[in-house]
C-alpha cells in the first residue's frame, strides 16, 4: 500500500508543480505585458480589432438566422397553400364519378318532361336539385357554356366541326353535348361541343 501511496504523492506533485509554473508564467506575462504596453493606442487597436471580429462574427449568425427563418417562412407558407389545395380537391375523384350520375339525371328529367307525369316530374326534380345543391356545396360548379359562345380550346373540348347554320356561328360554339364542371378553380370535365366552320 505504500508504494501506491508514494506514487499518488509523487503524480500530485507533479500536478501542483505544473499549476505552479503556469501561474508564474502567467504572472510573468501579465507583468511583462504591463511593461510594454507604454502605448495605449496599440493596445487600444489590438482590443478593437477583436472587438471587430466579433461583432462581423455575430452578425453572421444574425444573417444566417435570418435566412433560416425566412425559409422555414416560405415553407411554412407552401405547405399551408398546398394543404388548402389538397383539401379543395381532395374529394375529386368522388366527384368524377359522380358526373355520370348528373348527366343521367338531366336526361332522365328531359323524358320524363316529354311524358307529362307532373307528380312523377315534381319528385325527380326535387331529388335532382337536391343532388346538386349537395354537389355545389362541396365545390362542384357546372361550367355555362351556351350556343353562339366563342370557342375557347382552354375551356372547352371540341369534338366536331359542321357546317355553321349562319355566318354568325362560324368559329362559335353551335351544340353542347356534355357540360363541362370545374372543382375550385380546376376544371375536372371539359365541356364538349360542337362549332361550326
Amino acid at each position: 500500500m505504500s508504494r501506491k501511496e508514494d506514487k499518488i504523492k509523487d503524480e500530485d506533485k507533479k500536478v501542483k508543480d505544473q499549476v505552479e509554473e503556469a501561474m508564474n508564467d502567467a504572472i510573468d506575462e501579465v507583468e511583462g505585458n504591463d511593461n510594454n504596453s507604454s502605448d495605449p493606442l496599440e493596445m487600444e487597436e489590438d482590443e478593437l480589432t477583436e472587438e471587430e471580429l466579433l461583432k462581423e462574427e455575430v452578425q453572421k449568425e444574425k444573417d444566417k438566422f435570418l435566412r433560416l427563418f425566412a425559409e422555414f417562412e416560405n415553407y411554412k407558407r407552401r405547405t399551408s397553400k398546398e394543404r388548402l389545395e389538397l383539401f379543395k380537391t381532395a374529394n375529386q375523384e368522388v366527384m368524377t364519378a359522380m358526373l355520370p350520375i348528373l348527366d343521367d339525371f338531366d336526361r332522365a328529367l328531359a323524358e320524363l318532361k316529354k311524358s307529362g307525369d307532373e307528380n312523377l316530374l315534381v319528385g325527380i326534380n326535387l331529388i335532382h336539385n337536391k343532388l346538386k345543391e349537395t354537389l355545389k356545396a362541396k365545390g362542384l360548379e357546372r361550367i355555362e357554356v351556351e350556343q353562339g359562345s366563342d370557342f375557347d380550346s382552354e375551356v372547352h373540348e371540341a369534338i366536331t366541326q359542321v357546317p355553321a347554320p349562319s355566318d354568325d356561328l362560324k368559329g362559335k360554339i353551335v351544340d353542347v353535348v356534355e357540360p363541362g364542371y370545374k372543382l375550385g378553380e380546376r376544371i375536372i370535365r371539359y365541356p364538349k361541343v360542337v362549332t361550326g366552320k
